[in-house]
């Protein structure tokens, strides 16, 4: 384990995670110094943090408008915190903007699972059965798969279990949960409307 860890590592750490002084330092030490395990280290910190302010009240927030496309795809969404002090702060402010145009790329038709209509389900859930009628596989294995075809299809249209535009390895919920960690508030995406030019014709 390295005796010192040199600033400029602490600041290069800093830049990638926005996380403190001190905690990018705690963490190059645990990881002698490898900013990659640094990074997750502190990665999975931030998760546990966040995932201890949810459910806390949020009243505040911002609504952002993402235009793209030239003018051929537009959203409106909806972001909620806890404070007016942290909606008008950089890392949430660029959060709104990533969910916009997480939103006009991906094409979310929910902000999260529990939004899905009861009858959408069975309707996915019979369409897989009906696929693997002939397959001979036996009823709990057929279950798994269904629920495993479930999940994929929730990344389809559940904007919270979709794949970051940007990381494909990194889910929306982590983004928001990321920004959480900093800020130190709650987070919650209440709703959005995804408008393209033809589609209302």
């Amino acid at each position: 384990m390295p005796s010192a860890i040199p600033a400029d590592q602490v600041k290069a750490l800093r830049d990638k995670t926005g996380a403190g002084f001190m905690e990018c330092k705690a963490a190059l030490t645990e990881a002698s110094g490898d900013i990659e395990e640094a990074t997750t280290i502190l990665r999975k910190r931030g998760l546990a943090q966040a995932a201890k302010k949810v459910g806390r009240s949020t009243q505040q927030g911002q609504v952002g408008a993402y235009i793209h496309a030239g003018g051929k795809i537009g959203v409106l969404v909806e972001v909620n915190c806890e404070s007016d002090f942290v909606a008008r702060t950089a890392d949430f402010q660029s959060l709104v903007k990533e969910l916009g145009m997480q939103i006009a790329a991906a094409d979310p038709q929910y902000v999260r699972r529990e939004e899905v209509p009861a009858e959408e389900l069975e309707r996915e859930r019979a369409i897989y059965r009906a696929q693997m009628e002939n397959s001979g596989k036996p009823a709990n294995v057929l279950d798994k798969i269904v629920e495993g075809k479930l999940n994929s299809f929730y990344e389809r249209v559940v904007l919270v279990d979709q794949p970051s535009i940007r990381d494909q390895n990194v889910k929306v919920s982590a983004l928001i949960a990321q920004t959480v960690a900093k800020v130190g508030e709650n987070i919650t995406v209440t709703r959005f409307a995804r408008f393209k030019v033809g589609e209302g014709a």
